[in-house]
């Protein structure tokens, strides 16, 4: 076992989530406070033009996607939905190659209004940039989720971005996934704890 301390270890996730980065398209850096209200209001918005939100990731991204599709539904009433269908994934592969089984379900399924999440945790994931390049084609807002280096090519792609300073995996995934949590819960009303939910 290291020397290095479990409290040290959540002091350190605990930095990195409160000091996200949040740039718009301009790549000007905003507030937290100010993204996360810009971030809501985009998905209200699409949402109730009767729109949808599309997440994707890959691996443990791929798990962040599936599992905040169905919380943004389930808690947030917001349609959400994640292209990580198995049979979708590797006709799409097998068909396009691997980089396009998010960009050709976008080009199949998605329409002008609705917002694409794109998670990769480094940024550079050929098929997380294809997605939302297709995701502009076809005329959809775009959310960006990335970390490692901070001039990573997904965070020059979103209307909005966010980005965890940080290379290790485990942090930046746990950190999005805390992130998309946060949007979640205040777009549902959540309070300090004193009186929260």
């Amino acid at each position: 076992m290291s020397d290095v301390s479990a409290a040290a270890y959540f002091d350190c996730l605990r930095t990195l989530c409160a000091q996200a980065e949040i740039t718009d398209a301009a790549r000007r850096t905003v507030s937290v406070d100010a993204g996360f209200s810009d971030i809501i209001g985009r998905f209200r918005r699409c949402v109730g033009a009767g729109r949808q939100l599309i997440f994707v990731g890959n691996g443990g991204s791929a798990a962040i996607a599936s599992h905040m599709a169905i919380d943004y539904v389930r808690n947030g009433e917001l349609r959400a939905m994640a292209f990580n269908d198995a049979g979708a994934l590797t006709c799409v592969a097998n068909d396009f190659g691997y980089e396009q089984v998010f960009a050709k379900q976008i080009e199949w399924r998605a329409a002008a209004g609705d917002v694409l999440v794109a998670i990769s945790s480094s940024g550079q994931s050929a098929n997380i940039l294809n997605a939302a390049t297709a995701a502009r084609a076809v005329g959809c807002e775009v959310v960006t989720l990335s970390g490692f280096d901070p001039e990573n090519p997904l965070r020059r792609l979103g209307d909005m971005n966010l980005y965890v300073a940080s290379r290790q995996y485990g942090f930046v995934e746990i950190a999005h996934l805390t992130l998309c949590h946060a949007i979640l819960d205040l777009h549902c009303g959540w309070r300090s704890e004193a009186g929260g939910n």
